[in-house]
């Protein structure tokens, strides 16, 4: 071989390793596992075992020092803890997924996967395999005990029904339509195969999202799951060719696919604005007691209140206008899904008082999270433009607040609800003067 020849091995050798020590800490040699977001779920979320995963990034001059106690560790764990190593900064998607956001970061996976709980501890094997033991402990008693850790979609397939507290409804060629064709709720449907590794990284984010869709939509909008290897005469109906294919389903109208982000906010997202999209116009309620006020509050993450002149200065048609322009502005932000409240001046002198609108300056209209106790006063026109520049400026995060007078909500009195008529004048009792002598009075006086 010449020398020419030798140098290019030569530095082919040295080219690769140098690749090798750049795009990764750890080799198919070590004891510690490789993960990626393709075998991710697959080794990790749908095993029983223990894992210790380190998320690095290959140029992490502090991953660097941690790789030989890391192998160290995995070495002295071997078929008691799965210890494994993520490239996050190659695999970025799965870094994000656990809230990465520096390198090393060591998460533990224990008995609930959906639960990883941060490593804290030393750097040192020692230290690491002491706290891979103490874990491991402490999953061995929480199986003796009966507690499971919680909801895991690891070893709970779809096909033998996941658990209890699972709100993804499977559905089968027989139950499709009953349930969904001929709902009055939304849907959103999964359709996806056992083996498909796609799906199994979909399905955590997606019982995750189930659940929480089913609390914030009171069960309006619903999201179901169909094995399309098993229930084909559905999967023929609707085209599905590929693995997870998310379809929504809303009454009257064809099925659209849902093309958005494999993520539970993602998903939690899309099924709230199919919700707001299908939903009335929020109801716009006189606060005629302290229920309704607290009620409406409690429920939503603001209220907007607006106090209305008396009915005496506006009439019906006053009022009715005034009244028009608050439902108008309840349609265009009902996705925010807030309450609206509206009371009389001076019927809740009190609640004026806490909010600084003070017996004038009428109509007026504050903006109330009840949780902080905080709120927000109307300073343009009551009026379309005027209102809608003081909710956008809201809805974005903007805009000054002051704290509830008192800290909570004042005194609310019980009064009549407006029967929809003009005002009238409260009758005077008629005086009878005939019998009083007007000259001995004025005698009297002076």
């Amino acid at each position: 071989m010449g020398a020419r020849a030798a140098g290019r091995l030569w530095w082919g050798t040295v080219s690769c390793t140098l690749f090798l020590a750049v795009n990764g800490l750890y080799s198919a040699s070590d004891d510690v596992i490789e993960l990626t977001p393709t075998n991710f779920n697959k080794e990790v979320i749908q095993s029983d075992s223990l894992w210790l995963v380190e998320f690095y990034a290959p140029w992490c001059g502090h991953c660097q020092r941690l790789t030989p106690e890391w192998k160290k560790a995995a070495t002295a764990l071997k078929g008691v803890v799965k210890v494994g190593a993520v490239d996050a900064d190659k695999h970025q998607s799965l870094g994000g997924q656990y809230g990465v956001r520096g390198f090393p970061t060591i998460k533990i996976f224990g008995a609930n996967k959906n639960k990883a709980e941060d490593y804290q501890g030393g750097r040192t094997s020692d230290a690491i395999v002491d706290a891979a033991l103490s874990a491991l402990r402490s999953l061995v008693k929480d199986r003796l005990s009966g507690r499971s850790g919680g909801y895991s979609s690891g070893r709970q397939s779809r096909e033998s029904g996941g658990g209890d507290k699972k709100d993804v409804i499977e559905l089968t060629d027989d139950s499709f339509d009953k349930n969904v064709i001929n709902s009055d709720d939304v849907w959103m449907v999964e359709f996806y195969a056992p083996w498909c590794g796609h799906c199994k990284n979909l399905e955590p984010e997606w019982a995750a999202a189930a659940t929480e869709v089913k609390e914030q939509t009171k069960g309006k909008v619903k999201l179901a799951a169909v094995d399309a290897t098993v229930n084909q005469m559905l999967a023929s109906r609707y085209g599905i060719r590929g693995f997870p294919t998310i379809k929504i389903f809303q009454k009257g109208e064809d099925p659209v696919d849902y093309d958005g982000g494999r993520t539970r906010s993602d998903i939690v997202a899309r099924a709230l604005d199919l919700f707001s999209d299908n939903a009335p116009p929020p109801e716009l309620l006189e606060i005629i007691s302290e229920d309704v006020l607290k009620t409406t509050c409690d429920a939503h993450q603001l209220c907007i209140i607006s106090v209305l002149p008396h009915i005496l200065d506006t009439g019906a048609s006053g009022r009715n206008s005034y009244l028009d322009v608050m439902l108008k502005m309840a349609e265009k932000y009902k996705k925010k899904m807030w309450g609206w409240l509206w009371t009389e001046a001076s019927a809740q002198p009190d609640l004026e008082s806490s909010l600084g609108i003070g017996g004038f300056g009428y109509p007026a209209m504050a903006a109330i999270n009840a949780r902080k106790m905080k709120f927000a006063l109307l300073k343009g026109s009551f009026s379309e433009q005027g209102i809608n520049e003081f909710l956008r400026e809201l809805s974005v995060g903007r805009g000054s607040t002051a704290p509830v007078g008192g800290g909570a909500f004042p005194k609310i009195y019980t009064v009549e609800p407006w029967d929809g008529k003009d005002g009238e004048l409260p009758v005077e009792d008629d005086i009878d003067l005939s019998d009083v002598d007007l000259d001995d009075w004025d005698k009297d006086e002076l």
